[in-house]
């Protein structure tokens, strides 16, 4: 199947997906102008900036004025100051929609803001993308891709909240540990999901700046490369 990361990691997350389908917008206009025209349908998943970017949102809808929306409830009312109401589609958790040649399964995600997660699929084809959630319960084996945020180990998380205090200082990773998915939870979510042909990516990657002060935050690594067949 065809997926391209345009971006991912606190500087912005956007996916396309069979160059029709935009799963979270939160980049710049300009890094979407070789993607944009083709695009059916943008999937928003939750109202952090990094996700949502409300320039390039209105920009979409502005210059795209047939592309539809799709969303939460809980993003419904500030998308409408964006993007006309009439393209916007409010999802159910956990239900189908459907789009002509593809379907649409929304799932909820557990983060410091009301989030979910989406099943696409195509006819021969099908994806699931989960980003900035604690936990990934959803039932969806045998899926072509799995684009999975997982940036941190349990342990190294620990060490480091343990190496601050000790040292007295704030350790932002209790927020890591209560709204971000760990790898061992990611790899358990995927052991019993993958099939011989699927593949899957971790992306929203972090690397740790080299200095005595730095709180995790900055250098995104991005997961391309990561993917790998089971």
């Amino acid at each position: 199947m065809n997926h391209e990361i345009i971006s991912s990691g606190s500087d912005g997350n956007a996916v396309v997906i069979e160059k029709s389908i935009l799963i979270d917008c939160g980049v710049p206009f300009k890094a979407l102008r070789h993607a944009y025209r083709d695009l059916q349908l943008v999937l928003l998943s939750h109202v952090h900036s990094d996700h949502f970017n409300r320039y390039t949102i209105k920009r979409l809808a502005k210059d795209r004025p047939t592309l539809r929306f799709g969303c939460g409830e809980w993003l419904a009312a500030d998308l409408a100051t964006l993007v006309p109401e009439r393209n916007i589609d409010v999802y159910d958790m956990d239900k189908l929609y459907g789009y002509g040649s593809f379907t649409v399964q929304p799932f909820l995600l557990v983060h410091n803001a009301p989030n979910c997660g989406y099943i696409v699929r195509g006819p021969t084809w099908s994806v699931l993308y989960a980003t900035d959630t604690n936990v990934l319960d959803v039932d969806a084996p045998g899926l072509d891709l799995y684009l999975i945020e997982a940036n941190y180990t349990e342990e190294e998380i620990v060490e480091r909240i343990r190496r601050k205090e000790e040292r007295g200082e704030h350790a932002y990773e209790w927020g890591v540990l209560r709204n971000h998915l760990s790898r061992e939870k990611a790899e358990a979510f995927l052991a019993n999901a993958l099939a011989m042909h699927s593949e899957f990516i971790f992306i929203h990657q972090h690397r740790e700046k080299e200095t005595e002060a730095d709180d995790g935050t900055g250098g995104e690594e991005h997961g391309y490369g990561k993917s790998k067949e089971r």
